[in-house]
Protein backbone atom coordinates (compact mmCIF):
# COMPACT_ATOMS: atom_id res chain seq x y z
CA UNK A 1 0.00 0.00 0.00
CA UNK A 2 1.54 3.32 -1.06
CA UNK A 3 2.28 5.43 2.12
CA UNK A 4 0.93 9.05 1.94
CA UNK A 5 3.27 11.96 1.07
CA UNK A 6 4.18 14.51 3.97
CA UNK A 7 3.26 17.73 3.47
CA UNK A 8 6.34 19.47 2.99
CA UNK A 9 6.74 22.82 5.33
CA UNK A 10 6.37 26.30 3.89
CA UNK A 11 10.06 27.57 3.64
CA UNK A 12 11.74 31.09 2.91
CA UNK A 13 10.29 33.03 0.06
CA UNK A 14 7.08 30.73 0.06
CA UNK A 15 4.07 32.26 -0.62
CA UNK A 16 1.34 31.07 1.32
CA UNK A 17 -2.73 32.13 1.83
CA UNK A 18 -3.33 32.70 5.57
CA UNK A 19 -6.44 33.57 7.57
CA UNK A 20 -5.80 36.70 9.76
CA UNK A 21 -7.40 35.88 13.64
CA UNK A 22 -6.23 38.76 15.67
CA UNK A 23 -3.26 41.44 16.06
CA UNK A 24 0.06 40.40 18.05
CA UNK A 25 2.23 43.06 20.22
CA UNK A 26 3.30 45.48 17.55
CA UNK A 27 0.52 45.49 15.33
CA UNK A 28 1.38 42.64 13.34
CA UNK A 29 -1.47 40.09 11.92
CA UNK A 30 -1.45 36.70 13.37
CA UNK A 31 -2.27 33.55 11.41
CA UNK A 32 -1.89 30.13 12.11
CA UNK A 33 -0.67 27.48 9.06
CA UNK A 34 1.08 23.97 9.02
CA UNK A 35 0.80 23.98 12.77
CA UNK A 36 3.08 27.56 12.95
CA UNK A 37 2.26 30.87 13.57
CA UNK A 38 2.69 33.65 11.01
CA UNK A 39 2.98 37.17 11.46
CA UNK A 40 2.36 39.51 8.99
CA UNK A 41 2.51 43.17 9.36
CA UNK A 42 -0.35 44.97 7.25
CA UNK A 43 -3.18 42.63 8.00
CA UNK A 44 -5.65 42.76 9.56
CA UNK A 45 -8.21 40.88 12.06
CA UNK A 46 -10.30 38.58 9.36
CA UNK A 47 -8.38 38.89 6.43
CA UNK A 48 -7.75 36.15 3.81
CA UNK A 49 -4.93 37.07 2.74
CA UNK A 50 -1.36 36.06 0.67
CA UNK A 51 1.67 36.47 2.02
CA UNK A 52 5.27 35.63 0.97
CA UNK A 53 7.49 34.09 3.82
CA UNK A 54 11.30 36.42 4.98
CA UNK A 55 11.54 34.40 8.03
CA UNK A 56 10.98 30.93 8.83
CA UNK A 57 11.49 29.31 12.42
CA UNK A 58 10.31 26.28 14.01
CA UNK A 59 7.30 27.50 15.31
CA UNK A 60 6.74 30.71 13.82
CA UNK A 61 7.19 32.28 10.59
CA UNK A 62 7.97 36.18 9.72
CA UNK A 63 5.91 37.65 6.41
CA UNK A 64 5.00 40.62 4.27
CA UNK A 65 1.96 41.16 2.32
CA UNK A 66 1.50 40.27 -0.76
CA UNK A 67 -2.28 40.70 -1.23
CA UNK A 68 -5.61 41.30 0.53
CA UNK A 69 -7.76 38.25 -0.71
CA UNK A 70 -10.83 39.00 1.15
CA UNK A 71 -11.00 42.28 3.45
CA UNK A 72 -11.60 41.42 6.51
CA UNK A 73 -14.98 42.92 8.78
CA UNK A 74 -11.74 44.88 11.00
CA UNK A 75 -10.28 46.11 7.67
CA UNK A 76 -10.98 50.03 6.95
CA UNK A 77 -9.70 52.32 4.07
CA UNK A 78 -6.29 54.30 5.25
CA UNK A 79 -6.40 57.68 5.38
CA UNK A 80 -2.64 58.74 4.74
CA UNK A 81 -1.01 58.22 1.76
CA UNK A 82 2.08 57.45 3.80
CA UNK A 83 1.14 54.05 4.81
CA UNK A 84 2.44 51.20 4.87
CA UNK A 85 5.86 53.11 3.26
CA UNK A 86 6.10 54.74 6.26
CA UNK A 87 7.01 53.27 9.72
CA UNK A 88 5.02 55.27 11.82
CA UNK A 89 1.17 54.41 11.67
CA UNK A 90 0.88 50.25 11.90
CA UNK A 91 -2.69 50.43 12.24
CA UNK A 92 -4.33 52.61 10.69
CA UNK A 93 -5.73 49.88 8.32
CA UNK A 94 -7.56 48.33 11.29
CA UNK A 95 -10.83 49.54 12.28
CA UNK A 96 -10.50 51.20 16.03
CA UNK A 97 -12.43 49.37 18.44
CA UNK A 98 -10.62 46.26 17.05
CA UNK A 99 -6.84 48.04 17.73
CA UNK A 100 -8.45 49.01 21.08
CA UNK A 101 -9.65 45.51 22.43
CA UNK A 102 -5.74 44.17 20.79
CA UNK A 103 -4.10 46.74 22.98
CA UNK A 104 -6.13 44.93 25.91
CA UNK A 105 -5.71 41.71 25.05
CA UNK A 106 -1.33 42.12 24.44
CA UNK A 107 -1.43 43.60 28.52
CA UNK A 108 -3.28 40.89 29.47
CA UNK A 109 -1.20 38.48 27.50
CA UNK A 110 2.03 39.94 28.68
CA UNK A 111 0.97 40.12 32.51
CA UNK A 112 0.15 35.85 32.38
CA UNK A 113 3.31 35.04 29.68
CA UNK A 114 5.83 37.55 31.46
CA UNK A 115 4.41 38.18 34.98
CA UNK A 116 2.73 34.58 35.12
CA UNK A 117 -0.46 36.85 36.84
CA UNK A 118 -3.83 35.16 35.24
CA UNK A 119 -7.22 36.58 35.57
CA UNK A 120 -5.90 40.05 36.57
CA UNK A 121 -8.76 42.48 36.10
CA UNK A 122 -7.80 44.88 32.57
CA UNK A 123 -10.50 46.51 31.89
CA UNK A 124 -11.63 48.62 29.18
CA UNK A 125 -9.04 50.75 27.15
CA UNK A 126 -10.02 54.24 27.00
CA UNK A 127 -10.13 55.50 23.33
CA UNK A 128 -8.73 58.63 22.39
CA UNK A 129 -10.00 61.99 22.26
CA UNK A 130 -8.72 62.53 18.68
CA UNK A 131 -7.30 60.01 16.36
CA UNK A 132 -5.13 61.86 14.40
CA UNK A 133 -3.33 65.18 14.85
CA UNK A 134 -3.01 64.64 18.19
CA UNK A 135 1.22 64.68 18.38
CA UNK A 136 2.93 67.11 20.30
CA UNK A 137 6.07 66.45 19.47
CA UNK A 138 7.77 65.51 16.04
CA UNK A 139 10.71 64.16 15.19
CA UNK A 140 11.88 64.67 11.47
CA UNK A 141 14.56 62.89 9.99
CA UNK A 142 17.05 64.73 6.63
CA UNK A 143 18.24 62.82 3.92
CA UNK A 144 18.57 63.09 0.25
CA UNK A 145 16.59 61.47 -2.37
CA UNK A 146 17.38 60.67 -6.08
CA UNK A 147 18.78 63.58 -7.07
CA UNK A 148 20.25 65.14 -4.02
CA UNK A 149 16.99 66.92 -3.20
CA UNK A 150 15.91 67.00 0.71
CA UNK A 151 13.78 63.96 1.85
CA UNK A 152 12.11 65.42 5.05
CA UNK A 153 10.03 62.77 7.17
CA UNK A 154 10.14 59.36 8.48
CA UNK A 155 12.26 56.51 7.92
CA UNK A 156 10.81 53.75 5.87
CA UNK A 157 9.74 51.07 7.63
CA UNK A 158 12.11 48.10 8.05
CA UNK A 159 15.41 50.81 6.65
CA UNK A 160 17.86 52.51 8.35
CA UNK A 161 19.35 54.45 5.57
CA UNK A 162 15.66 55.30 3.15
CA UNK A 163 13.63 58.32 4.69
CA UNK A 164 9.98 58.77 3.30
CA UNK A 165 9.01 62.57 2.57
CA UNK A 166 5.90 63.67 4.57
CA UNK A 167 3.66 66.67 3.70
CA UNK A 168 1.48 66.57 5.26
CA UNK A 169 1.79 64.09 8.41
CA UNK A 170 -1.77 62.97 9.87
CA UNK A 171 -0.56 62.65 12.95
CA UNK A 172 1.42 66.12 13.88
CA UNK A 173 -0.73 69.10 14.11
CA UNK A 174 -1.75 71.64 11.76
CA UNK A 175 0.64 74.12 13.58
CA UNK A 176 3.55 71.79 13.55
CA UNK A 177 3.13 70.86 9.91
CA UNK A 178 3.53 74.74 9.21
CA UNK A 179 6.52 74.67 11.24
CA UNK A 180 8.53 71.36 9.35
CA UNK A 181 7.41 73.14 5.70
CA UNK A 182 8.35 76.70 6.95
CA UNK A 183 12.15 75.07 7.71
CA UNK A 184 11.79 72.55 4.31
CA UNK A 185 11.77 76.20 2.97
CA UNK A 186 14.92 77.75 4.59
CA UNK A 187 16.45 74.57 3.41
CA UNK A 188 16.11 74.54 -0.01
CA UNK A 189 16.50 78.37 -0.51
CA UNK A 190 19.73 78.07 1.43
CA UNK A 191 21.20 74.75 -1.00
CA UNK A 192 21.82 72.81 2.36
CA UNK A 193 22.75 69.34 1.73
CA UNK A 194 20.76 66.91 3.45
CA UNK A 195 22.45 64.44 5.57
CA UNK A 196 23.36 60.83 4.24
CA UNK A 197 23.49 57.70 6.56
CA UNK A 198 25.02 55.78 3.74
CA UNK A 199 28.03 57.95 3.22
CA UNK A 200 27.82 60.40 6.26
CA UNK A 201 28.13 63.25 4.49
CA UNK A 202 25.74 66.25 4.56
CA UNK A 203 24.69 69.15 7.18
CA UNK A 204 21.13 68.98 8.07
CA UNK A 205 20.41 65.66 9.98
CA UNK A 206 17.21 66.25 11.89
CA UNK A 207 13.97 69.02 12.52
CA UNK A 208 11.99 68.76 15.98
CA UNK A 209 9.25 70.59 16.12
CA UNK A 210 8.03 70.53 20.09
CA UNK A 211 4.42 72.27 20.54
CA UNK A 212 2.61 73.42 23.96
CA UNK A 213 -0.69 72.49 22.27
CA UNK A 214 -2.82 74.18 25.15
CA UNK A 215 -0.95 77.16 25.11
CA UNK A 216 -0.06 77.73 21.24
CA UNK A 217 3.56 77.60 21.70
CA UNK A 218 6.15 76.08 19.82
CA UNK A 219 9.69 75.73 19.78
CA UNK A 220 11.75 74.28 16.88
CA UNK A 221 15.25 72.48 17.23
CA UNK A 222 17.40 71.81 14.11
CA UNK A 223 20.02 69.24 14.38
CA UNK A 224 23.23 69.47 11.73
CA UNK A 225 26.63 68.56 11.67
CA UNK A 226 29.21 71.39 12.25
CA UNK A 227 30.08 74.46 10.82
CA UNK A 228 26.54 75.26 9.69
CA UNK A 229 25.82 78.15 12.62
CA UNK A 230 25.64 80.87 9.69
CA UNK A 231 23.04 79.16 7.73
CA UNK A 232 21.06 78.23 10.81
CA UNK A 233 21.36 81.65 12.27
CA UNK A 234 19.55 82.46 9.11
CA UNK A 235 16.17 80.96 10.35
CA UNK A 236 16.01 83.64 12.57
CA UNK A 237 14.97 86.55 9.86
CA UNK A 238 12.42 83.83 8.74
CA UNK A 239 11.15 81.44 10.85
CA UNK A 240 8.83 83.93 13.50
CA UNK A 241 7.02 85.37 10.07
CA UNK A 242 6.23 81.73 8.71
CA UNK A 243 5.37 79.91 11.67
CA UNK A 244 2.74 81.59 13.97
CA UNK A 245 3.18 81.15 17.86
CA UNK A 246 6.89 80.20 17.71
CA UNK A 247 8.81 80.98 20.62
CA UNK A 248 12.34 79.93 20.06
CA UNK A 249 14.29 78.19 17.45
CA UNK A 250 17.43 76.16 18.49
CA UNK A 251 20.10 74.62 16.87
CA UNK A 252 21.98 71.22 18.21
CA UNK A 253 25.21 69.55 16.67
CA UNK A 254 25.37 66.23 16.04
CA UNK A 255 29.01 65.07 14.25
CA UNK A 256 28.70 61.36 15.47
CA UNK A 257 27.21 58.61 13.67
CA UNK A 258 24.50 57.90 15.38
CA UNK A 259 21.30 59.13 14.56
CA UNK A 260 19.89 61.03 17.82
CA UNK A 261 18.60 64.08 18.77
CA UNK A 262 19.28 63.73 22.79
CA UNK A 263 22.04 65.19 24.56
CA UNK A 264 23.86 67.59 21.69
CA UNK A 265 25.48 70.31 22.52
CA UNK A 266 23.26 73.04 21.60
CA UNK A 267 22.72 77.04 21.70
CA UNK A 268 19.35 79.02 21.38
CA UNK A 269 19.73 81.02 17.99
CA UNK A 270 16.34 83.32 19.15
CA UNK A 271 13.92 83.41 21.38
CA UNK A 272 14.44 80.75 24.18
CA UNK A 273 14.41 76.84 24.17
CA UNK A 274 11.43 76.16 26.26
CA UNK A 275 7.75 75.75 25.79
CA UNK A 276 4.63 75.86 28.13
CA UNK A 277 2.07 73.38 27.83
CA UNK A 278 -1.06 72.76 30.23
CA UNK A 279 -2.79 69.86 32.27
CA UNK A 280 -5.75 69.69 33.82
CA UNK A 281 -6.87 66.95 36.36
CA UNK A 282 -9.13 69.38 38.55
CA UNK A 283 -11.52 70.45 36.42
CA UNK A 284 -11.45 74.48 36.08
CA UNK A 285 -7.66 74.05 37.72
CA UNK A 286 -5.01 73.55 35.23
CA UNK A 287 -1.05 73.57 35.84
CA UNK A 288 1.34 75.38 33.65
CA UNK A 289 4.30 73.52 32.89
CA UNK A 290 7.46 74.39 31.26
CA UNK A 291 9.20 71.99 29.40
CA UNK A 292 12.45 72.36 27.66
CA UNK A 293 14.07 71.11 24.24
CA UNK A 294 15.69 68.07 25.75
CA UNK A 295 12.81 67.64 28.53
CA UNK A 296 10.34 64.12 28.56
CA UNK A 297 6.23 65.08 28.24
CA UNK A 298 3.77 62.77 27.19
CA UNK A 299 3.66 63.27 23.23
CA UNK A 300 -0.52 63.98 23.54
CA UNK A 301 -0.82 66.74 25.55
CA UNK A 302 -4.91 66.31 24.65
CA UNK A 303 -5.05 62.77 26.82
CA UNK A 304 -2.30 63.89 29.23
CA UNK A 305 -4.96 65.22 31.43
CA UNK A 306 -7.05 62.23 31.20
CA UNK A 307 -4.10 60.09 31.71
CA UNK A 308 -3.56 62.01 34.94
CA UNK A 309 -6.79 62.12 35.99
CA UNK A 310 -6.43 58.35 36.03
CA UNK A 311 -4.07 57.89 37.86
CA UNK A 312 -5.50 59.83 40.82
CA UNK A 313 -8.07 57.79 40.53
CA UNK A 314 -5.51 54.77 41.04
CA UNK A 315 -4.11 56.69 44.16
CA UNK A 316 -7.27 56.74 45.68
CA UNK A 317 -6.09 60.66 46.79
CA UNK A 318 -8.48 62.36 49.71
CA UNK A 319 -6.32 64.95 50.65
CA UNK A 320 -4.26 63.72 53.53
CA UNK A 321 -1.60 61.34 51.61
CA UNK A 322 1.96 61.97 51.01
CA UNK A 323 2.52 60.95 47.70
CA UNK A 324 5.61 59.90 46.09
CA UNK A 325 6.11 60.77 42.21
CA UNK A 326 9.09 58.32 41.04
CA UNK A 327 10.59 58.95 37.92
CA UNK A 328 9.31 62.27 37.94
CA UNK A 329 10.77 63.84 34.98
CA UNK A 330 9.97 68.15 34.99
CA UNK A 331 7.27 67.24 37.64
CA UNK A 332 4.04 66.88 35.60
CA UNK A 333 2.29 64.59 37.65
CA UNK A 334 2.96 65.72 40.83
CA UNK A 335 2.40 69.13 40.38
CA UNK A 336 -1.08 67.94 38.94
CA UNK A 337 -2.10 65.99 41.79
CA UNK A 338 -0.51 68.12 44.26
CA UNK A 339 -3.43 69.88 45.43
CA UNK A 340 -5.30 66.74 45.87
CA UNK A 341 -2.30 65.29 48.00
CA UNK A 342 -0.96 66.26 51.39
CA UNK A 343 2.93 66.60 49.78
CA UNK A 344 4.23 65.42 46.89
CA UNK A 345 8.27 64.05 47.00
CA UNK A 346 9.34 63.93 43.26
CA UNK A 347 12.82 61.73 42.87
CA UNK A 348 14.23 62.09 39.28
CA UNK A 349 18.03 61.15 37.37
CA UNK A 350 17.94 64.34 35.22
CA UNK A 351 19.49 67.29 37.41
CA UNK A 352 17.70 69.90 34.57
CA UNK A 353 14.21 67.72 35.21
CA UNK A 354 14.46 68.45 38.39
CA UNK A 355 15.01 72.01 38.08
CA UNK A 356 12.13 72.51 35.96
CA UNK A 357 10.10 70.34 38.58
CA UNK A 358 11.35 72.80 41.63
CA UNK A 359 9.98 75.80 38.51
CA UNK A 360 7.02 74.19 37.75
CA UNK A 361 5.43 73.86 41.26
CA UNK A 362 6.43 77.09 42.26
CA UNK A 363 5.29 78.87 39.29
CA UNK A 364 1.43 76.84 39.90
CA UNK A 365 1.82 77.45 43.83
CA UNK A 366 2.27 73.66 44.99
CA UNK A 367 3.84 74.82 48.12
CA UNK A 368 3.97 71.09 49.30
CA UNK A 369 6.32 69.45 46.80
CA UNK A 370 9.99 68.59 47.43
CA UNK A 371 11.68 67.56 44.40
CA UNK A 372 15.37 65.69 44.61
CA UNK A 373 17.50 64.46 42.12
CA UNK A 374 19.46 61.12 42.18
CA UNK A 375 18.69 57.49 41.07
CA UNK A 376 15.31 56.39 42.33
CA UNK A 377 17.10 53.68 43.95
CA UNK A 378 19.74 55.52 45.26
CA UNK A 379 17.65 58.03 46.83
CA UNK A 380 15.11 55.65 48.79
CA UNK A 381 17.95 54.03 50.51
CA UNK A 382 19.97 56.90 51.28
CA UNK A 383 16.73 59.31 52.07
CA UNK A 384 15.16 56.59 54.39
CA UNK A 385 13.53 58.11 57.84
CA UNK A 386 14.67 61.50 56.42
CA UNK A 387 11.13 62.13 54.62
CA UNK A 388 8.15 61.64 55.43
CA UNK A 389 6.51 58.28 55.35
CA UNK A 390 4.49 57.84 51.24
CA UNK A 391 0.94 56.24 51.42
CA UNK A 392 1.09 55.88 47.82
CA UNK A 393 3.96 56.29 45.33
CA UNK A 394 3.20 56.76 41.24
CA UNK A 395 6.19 54.80 39.17
CA UNK A 396 5.83 56.68 35.75
CA UNK A 397 9.64 54.47 34.55
CA UNK A 398 11.04 54.68 30.99
CA UNK A 399 10.28 52.20 28.32
CA UNK A 400 12.92 49.97 30.34
CA UNK A 401 10.75 49.73 33.24
CA UNK A 402 12.82 49.45 36.53
CA UNK A 403 15.23 47.77 37.65
CA UNK A 404 15.46 44.61 40.03
CA UNK A 405 17.38 47.34 42.63
CA UNK A 406 14.32 49.52 42.34
CA UNK A 407 11.22 47.53 42.68
CA UNK A 408 12.91 46.26 46.15
CA UNK A 409 13.46 49.90 47.17
CA UNK A 410 9.96 50.45 46.46
CA UNK A 411 8.99 46.82 47.88
CA UNK A 412 10.77 47.97 51.24
CA UNK A 413 9.31 51.46 51.19
CA UNK A 414 6.02 49.57 51.63
CA UNK A 415 3.41 52.21 50.38
CA UNK A 416 0.11 51.16 50.86
CA UNK A 417 -1.20 51.98 47.28
CA UNK A 418 1.51 51.92 44.04
CA UNK A 419 -0.01 53.53 41.23
CA UNK A 420 2.44 52.31 37.73
CA UNK A 421 2.07 53.95 34.52
CA UNK A 422 3.40 51.95 32.04
CA UNK A 423 4.07 52.68 28.50
CA UNK A 424 5.45 48.90 27.91
CA UNK A 425 4.11 46.18 28.59
CA UNK A 426 6.38 43.77 28.40
CA UNK A 427 8.63 45.52 31.08
CA UNK A 428 5.18 46.67 33.13
CA UNK A 429 4.60 42.39 33.49
CA UNK A 430 8.40 41.60 34.82
CA UNK A 431 7.81 44.72 37.32
CA UNK A 432 4.03 43.52 38.43
CA UNK A 433 5.58 39.97 38.88
CA UNK A 434 8.04 41.32 41.01
CA UNK A 435 5.53 43.83 43.44
CA UNK A 436 3.34 40.91 43.68
CA UNK A 437 6.13 38.78 45.31
CA UNK A 438 7.06 41.32 47.22
CA UNK A 439 3.31 41.61 49.13
CA UNK A 440 1.37 43.56 46.72
CA UNK A 441 -1.76 42.51 45.07
CA UNK A 442 -2.34 43.90 41.36
CA UNK A 443 -6.35 45.11 41.28
CA UNK A 444 -6.45 46.53 37.96
CA UNK A 445 -5.11 47.38 35.12
CA UNK A 446 -6.19 50.60 32.53
CA UNK A 447 -5.19 50.81 29.27
CA UNK A 448 -5.20 54.29 27.74
CA UNK A 449 -4.86 55.01 24.28
CA UNK A 450 -2.42 57.99 24.21
CA UNK A 451 -0.88 56.46 20.60
CA UNK A 452 -3.75 55.74 18.11
CA UNK A 453 -2.63 54.46 14.51
CA UNK A 454 0.15 52.78 16.17
CA UNK A 455 0.90 50.00 18.31
CA UNK A 456 2.24 51.52 21.55
CA UNK A 457 0.19 50.78 24.56
CA UNK A 458 -0.16 53.16 27.42
CA UNK A 459 -1.59 51.77 30.75
CA UNK A 460 -2.76 52.61 34.64
CA UNK A 461 -2.29 49.81 37.35
CA UNK A 462 -3.57 49.72 41.01
CA UNK A 463 -1.29 47.61 43.81
CA UNK A 464 -2.40 47.47 46.51
CA UNK A 465 -1.21 45.98 50.03
CA UNK A 466 -3.69 44.25 52.39
CA UNK A 467 -1.10 43.71 55.29
CA UNK A 468 -0.79 47.49 55.86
Amino acid sequence: MEQPTKKERPKYGDEIEVTVSDLAFGGRGVARADGFVVFAPDTAPGDVAMVRLRKVRRRFAEADLVEVLTPGPGRVPVECPFVPACGGCRLQHVQYDEVLEAKRQQVIEHLARIGGLTDVNVLEADPAIARFGYRNKMEYSASPGPDGELILGFHRRGRWDEVVDINPCMLATDAGNVAREAVRAWAVDCAIPPYSQRTNEGVLRHVVVREGVFTGQLLVTIVTASGADDLVDLLANRLPDDVPGLVGIVHAINDGVSETTQGLASRTVWGRDWIEEQVEVEPGHPVTLRLSAASFFQTNSGMTGHLYRRAAEAAGLTGGEVLYDLFSGVGSIGVALGRLCKHVVAIEMVPEAVEDSHGNAERNGITNHTAIAGDVRVVLREHRGQLPEPDVAIIDPPRGGLSGGACRRIIELAPKTLVYVSCQPATFADNAKRFVEGGYQLEWVRPVDMFPQTPHIEAVARFTRADL
